[in-house]
């Protein structure tokens, strides 16, 4: 038997020189999910649409992402990564320059639909590169390096859109986008290296059509039905049955075509590896847990607390730090401790910092809120790391563009799913917390009596104080309803874990070649 040639890896310089150009591109996909958010109001009168028009250009960059994400995978094994990599990009910066240049709704729908069709590649793409350019002992490092990029863009994303539109206008938010993408852009086409085809190289794959088409028709629908559903009432909704009907049957097709046909869109041979497979559920539910959090976090700093997009970003600030720190740490003990520990210990601070939100009220304080976020962002940390070791650990290489695009979706659909599903926990809870209050405002209720004794129950405008006052209770019901529901779901996470294998690093030299 053939000895394995030991795998040939940059060195540390010039992995580093790779490494910066991945991480500004990822950080800048990451950050545009985010960004636009706090600027919608501005963007809505500048450009004069509804609320409900101008919510299609957040729900347009991510249909667009949802459905490129899983073709990057194959793109990138039929012309290469490094070419995929270019294109992505250079249109994701032209992209965001027609963005912030719109002036109509239409315009910038349509650019902001290609800038997530264009970015989608960036971050799937880069986690491989980095697995591939780093020998398996340093893969904890390079997922640290990874996980801080992914994970910063979410969290500083409204304090960084917060900004721009405050100290200058909503179009900063897409320009701040072009100086960062022509340096990225600069480094890739320097650093990265095209490799020639061989064993594990560049694959002529037959491009699966209908596979990709029911795949897109599922991402789709999906993603309309989560983003229109509380706008026009769910279940009730002809809109919303449609979008199920569509999603189920398509769903269905692409299922039996994928384990019935040859050379699918999705190989079948990525859900064999049981790591692989455990840890894109797990995936999909930390989705809800650490991302889907935050921007309900965002909406109840602002609408209940009265905080500025400014003030609500710097008060998540923490929750990056932590991020960053637990990181640091989490490399190190990763050489100590198995990596389900790590990820059963990140759980537990998440749940921690879950269960502290849930027993907020309306008088919380600065000071508790950044405890908070440093807690919620140091267990996020804890986990990212090591579940992107393990999933890949004993992934077949060849695989790895298409299974770090599968990666990259299932969080990106958790956290859609996160977020409606705790929109609709918030509204239920809110509304029977409402319901009680109101049941309790009588003349003959001695609470009223004593908290407002000169209260006029004849008096519009006192009355409408106090359902205002109402309603802002039965809000923070709700938040923290939400809140120990997530902790209940991390908890749950945590048998889990024991389904995966921890597989042990791969002495120097030993590695599997790197493909293109």
């Amino acid at each position: 038997m053939t000895p394995a040639v030991p795998a040939q890896y940059p060195t540390p310089f010039r992995r580093m020189l790779i490494t910066i150009p991945l991480m500004i591109s990822m950080i800048m996909v990451a950050v545009d999910v985010t960004i636009a958010n706090v600027a919608l109001p501005h963007m809505q009168a500048s450009l004069s649409a509804s609320q409900d028009q101008i919510l299609w250009v957040l729900t347009s960059y991510l249909v667009a992402g949802a459905i490129a994400t899983p073709l990057s995978g194959w793109l990138a094994g039929r012309f290469g990564r490094k070419n995929v990599m270019l294109v992505s990009v250079c249109g994701f910066t032209v992209t965001s320059m027609l963005c912030g240049l719109a002036v109509d709704l239409s315009t910038i729908v349509i650019a902001r639909t290609l800038q997530g069709a264009f970015g989608a590649a960036l971050i799937p793409l880069s986690q491989a590169i980095l697995l591939d350019i780093n020998p398996p002992e340093d893969h904890a490092k390079a997922m640290a390096i990874f996980a801080l990029g992914s994970m910063a863009g979410p969290i500083v994303g409204p304090s960084l859109g917060g900004y721009l539109t405050d100290s200058l206008n909503w179009r900063w938010v897409f320009f701040i986008n072009v100086p960062f993408g022509i340096l990225s852009f600069a480094g890739m086409f320097a650093f990265l290296v095209r490799r020639h085809s061989g064993r594990h190289g560049r694959e002529k794959l037959r491009f699966d059509l209908f596979g990709f088409l029911t795949v897109s028709i599922v991402l789709t629908s999906l993603q309309l039905l989560l983003d229109r559903g509380e706008h026009v009432g769910w279940w009730e909704s002809t809109e919303v049955q449609v979008y199920a009907l569509i999603l189920g049957l398509s769903a269905y097709l692409t299922l039996v075509h994928m384990f019935t046909a040859s050379d699918t869109f999705i190989r079948p041979q990525l859900f064999r590896d049981r790591n692989f497979a455990i840890g894109l559920l797990f995936s999909t539910l930390i989705g809800i847990v650490a991302f889907a959090t935050v921007p309900l976090l965002v909406v109840m700093t602002q609408s209940l607390l009265g905080y500025s997009a400014l003030h609500t970003g710097m008060i998540g600030i923490p929750r990056a730090l932590g991020t960053l720190a637990s990181t640091l740490i989490v490399t190190r003990l990763m050489a100590l401790l198995d990596v389900r520990v790590l990820l059963i210990a990140g759980l537990a601070v998440i749940g921690t910092s879950m269960l502290m939100y849930s027993r907020m009220n309306l008088y919380v304080d600065d000071g508790t809120l950044i405890a908070i976020g440093l807690v919620q962002g140091f267990g996020s940390g804890l986990i990212f790391v090591p579940l992107s070791v393990v999933v890949f650990s004993t992934l077949d290489p060849k695989l790895r563009n298409e299974g770090a695009s599968m990666y990259a979706l299932t969080r990106n659909v958790g956290n859609s799913v996160g977020i409606s599903l705790l929109n609709v926990l918030f509204i239920h809870d809110s509304a029977i917390s409402r319901n009680s209050l109101i049941q309790g405002l009588r003349p003959d209720n001695p609470a009223i009596l004593s908290a407002r004794p000169d209260l006029d129950f004849g008096s519009g405008e006192a009355l409408g104080s106090l359902n205002g006052e109402v309603v802002r209770q039965a809000s923070m019901v709700g938040n923290a309803s939400l809140y120990h529901f997530v902790f209940i779901i991390s908890l749950c996470l945590m048998p889990l874990v024991l389904l995966l294998r921890s597989k042990k690093t791969p002495a120097r030299g030993m590695a599997l070649p790197i493909g293109d």
